[in-house]
């Protein structure tokens, strides 16, 4: 029988998850039961996502404010830090900041500008042009970009990030001295030591500060690899992907959720006699158009994966095949002919002229991405994410 439905993405509900509880079981026993009540089955290649911040709080993966400068000031010796391109968050750094901010007796914070990594900007790049500011040359101090640029609200949280970090340095009992720059090395001329809290450049901003002639260099993946206190930590990403919990308390991204997606595999295939492919999922990786944010503030999309869901789309582009190899034919012949080229295609089509305009990015982050839409960051209440079909093209059951 012809199909008409491609590829389906379902929330599903779960129980509020608690440090301690069966994720995996529970998981299992959700879909199952959405299965029953949303009239579909369990399919070989389906995929299900389930969110990382699960994971970490059902692993109980918390840190407090104190664990974070605790492992400060054994790194970095409790005096003057540079603080780079941390990212303009209350979500994502500012109990960060905290933990930072009492380990350390003064902070230099150097801010990225006009906008941070993720594309939360504190000033208009039509005002830099306005005033001659050339970002990638210029350093402007705290008082030379107010008197530029006066006091701006971000446009979502309505929070001054530079007035927002510069009151909560203060009130964890250090000094602080805030420089708006996009040269990790202009921060040199102020201290030795520096912790860069960028997420996809740090390597390259560790190396060039350390090539530079910086003495202590750190990233946030470098802080709390290891507990402290008997805290939380993530051996891979440090602070990275952390979350608020509390105003004292972050949460981190998830360890060990290779052994996880694999248990989730099997429990599958114990249930249902079915392979099914698992991930944990983060941050999608798209960009809002209208406030320019990229939303990947984690370090990955997903930390860990089933091995079915390695590698890039390997895809034909249909409307390619129908005006330029089959532009004669139409209806149900025009039909036939591209299904025969989708079951005939190569099994590597990169650089094929039928495949152009399908960008080859990861499964993982396609799917990832999915998940993320779907689920939302709010309270749709859908940790866990069931996606059909997504391996099926045009020629599936044709």
């Amino acid at each position: 029988m012809e199909r008409f439905v491609g590829t389906i993405s379902r929330g599903i509900r779960a129980p509020i998850i608690r440090q301690g509880d069966p994720l995996g079981e529970i998981v299992v026993q959700s879909v199952l039961e959405a299965a029953e009540t949303g009239g579909f089955s369990v399919q070989d290649r389906d995929v299900v996502a389930i969110t990382e911040a699960v994971v970490a709080r059902a692993q109980g993966n918390y840190a407090g404010v104190e664990d974070i400068a605790a492992d400060i000031r054994t790194k970095f010796g409790g005096e003057t830090l540079g603080v780079i391109f941390p990212i303009l968050s209350r979500n994502r750094f500012a109990i960060c900041l905290r933990g930072i901010a009492m380990g350390a007796k003064k902070i230099v914070l150097m801010l990225s500008y006009p906008s941070d990594e993720v594309g939360n900007h504190l000033v208009d790049l039509d005002m830099l042009d306005e005033k001659g500011v050339n970002p990638w040359s210029d350093v402007l101090t705290e008082a030379q970009f107010r008197e530029l640029f006066g006091y701006h609200k971000h446009t979502f949280t309505g929070v001054d990030y530079i007035q927002y970090y510069k009151d909560l340095i203060t009130a964890c009992g250090a000094e602080v001295e805030i420089l708006l720059a996009n040269n990790c090395k202009t921060i040199l001329d102020y201290t030795k030591n520096v912790l860069c809290c960028d997420i996809h450049t740090r390597e390259r901003t560790k190396r060039l500060l350390k090539a530079a002639g910086a003495e202590k260099v750190y990233g946030l993946d470098e802080i709390l690899t290891a507990p402290v206190n008997g805290s939380g930590f993530n051996e891979d990403y440090g602070l990275l992907g952390s979350n608020k919990a509390t105003e004292d308390k972050v949460k981190l991204f998830p360890r060990d959720c290779q052994e996880f997606v694999e248990d989730v595999h099997r429990r599958f295939l114990e249930a249902t006699g079915k392979h099914v492919e698992v991930m944990v999922y983060g941050d999608g990786a798209f960009k809002d158009p209208v406030g320019k944010i990229w939303e990947l503030a984690d370090p990955v999309v997903s930390p860990a994966y089933t091995p079915g869901l390695v590698g890039t789309p390997n895809e034909i582009k249909l409307k390619y095949l129908a005006d330029n190899d089959f532009a004669d034919l139409s209806g149900k012949e025009l039909q036939e002919a591209i299904s025969q080229s989708i079951r005939g295609k190569e099994s590597n089509l990169v650089g094929s002229m039928a495949s152009q305009g399908t960008t080859p990015r990861r499964l993982t982050d396609l799917i990832g991405s999915l998940a993320d839409l779907t689920s939302g960051s709010g309270d749709k209440g859908t940790p866990i994410v069931y996606i059909q079909g997504y391996f099926d093209n045009y020629a599936a059951d044709r």
